[in-house]
C-alpha cells in the first residue's frame, strides 16, 4: 500500500532533511542534486580512503552535508547481516570509521556534520541497548557537534540523548513498513518502494501527516526529521528528485541537519 495523493500546498511551511547513503557503488552525482546530506560509506560494508574523498568533494561542491556511514566490518554481506562483537569492540569499530572519515573530510577544509550507522547494525542499535550505548560513546568520542540519526523511538536516540548528542529520527521513502513500523525485510514483497511518485507521496506524507501506510494498509505513525533513500534502489536518482520536487512544491524546506536543534 501506498500513501494517497494530498495537496498540501496551503499548510504551513515544514522543514525536513533528505539524506541518501553514498560511497557504495551508486550513481552518487546524480543523487547529490536532489539532498542535502549524504551519509558516506566509511570501510566497513563499502568504501576506502579514495571513495571517499571523492564523494566528500561530490558532497562540498554542491553543499550538500556530510554525515559518517559506519557499519559491520563485513563488505561480503553488504554490512546487512548480523554480527556477534561485545560493545567495546562495536564502540572501537564505530569510532574508527566516523574517525577516518571526519578526517579526510578535515583534509577537505570542512567539518562532518552527523552519523547514521548502515544495516544491521543500524537495527540493532534502534533495539539493543548494550549496543545502542557503544555507538553512542564512539560517537561523542570523536565529537559532542554530531548529529546521531536512528529510527523513531530507537534505543540509539535514548543513548544519544543520555549522553548529551543531538538526536535526529529517521523516515525511509523507499522502504516499505509493516503495522508495527519495523521495515519490511529486505527481499520480501513490499519491501522497496521503487516508484518515484510512489515514494514523493510518502514523504509528503511523513513531513505533514507524521504517518506512513504499511503494507497490510494500516497507517501507522511516524514522525521524522530526516528523510533516507537508499542509492542502491533501483531508479534511485529518479526517485530522489521526485521526493525534492514534491517538497518543494508543497513549500517544504529541504536543509541538512547542519546546526539544527529538535524542537522543544
Amino acid at each position: 500500500m501506498t500513501e494517497p495523493a494530498v495537496d498540501y500546498r496551503s499548510q504551513p511551511r515544514h522543514y525536513v532533511d533528505l539524506n541518501f547513503d553514498g560511497g557504495e557503488g551508486g550513481d552518487d552525482a546524480a543523487l547529490m542534486r536532489s539532498v542535502s546530506t549524504v551519509n558516506i560509506a566509511c570501510g566497513g560494508h563499502a568504501g576506502d580512503a579514495d571513495s571517499m574523498r571523492r564523494v566528500v568533494r561530490l558532497a562540498l561542491a554542491r553543499g550538500v552535508a556530510i554525515h559518517a556511514h559506519p557499519s559491520y566490518e563485513d563488505p561480503a554481506n553488504f554490512g546487512r547481516t548480523a554480527v556477534a562483537l561485545a560493545p567495546d569492540e562495536i564502540e572501537a569499530l564505530v569510532k574508527e570509521q566516523v574517525e577516518t572519515l571526519r578526517n579526510i573530510v578535515r583534509e577537505e577544509e570542512s567539518d562532518l556534520t552527523g552519523v547514521k550507522l548502515h544495516g544491521a547494525i543500524y537495527h540493532a542499535a534502534a533495539e539493543n541497548e548494550a549496543v545502542a550505548s557503544a555507538v553512542a560513546r564512539a560517537v561523542r568520542a570523536v565529537s559532542r557537534a554530531l548529529v546521531l540519526v536512528s529510527s523513531p523511538g530507537s534505543k540509539l536516540l535514548e543513548a544519544g540523548r543520555a549522553l548529551g548528542l543531538t538526536v535526529a529520527a529517521e523516515g525511509f521513502v523507499d522502504r516499505g513498513y509493516e503495522a508495527d513500523g519495523s521495515l519490511v525485510p529486505r527481499g520480501a514483497p513490499g519491501a522497496l518502494v521503487e516508484d518515484p511518485a510512489a515514494a514523493a507521496r510518502r514523504a509528503l506524507g511523513i513531513v505533514f501527516e507524521r504517518k506512513v501506510i504499511a503494507r497490510n494498509g494500516q497507517a501507522v505513525s511516524l514522525s521524522a526529521d530526516t528523510l533516507c533513500l537508499h542509492g542502491d534502489t533501483p531508479n534511485a536518482p529518479a526517485i530522489a528528485a521526485a521526493v525534492r520536487v514534491a517538497l518543494i512544491e508543497a513549500n517544504v524546506v529541504v536543509r541538512s541537519l547542519k546546526g539544527w536543534r529538535p524542537a522543544a
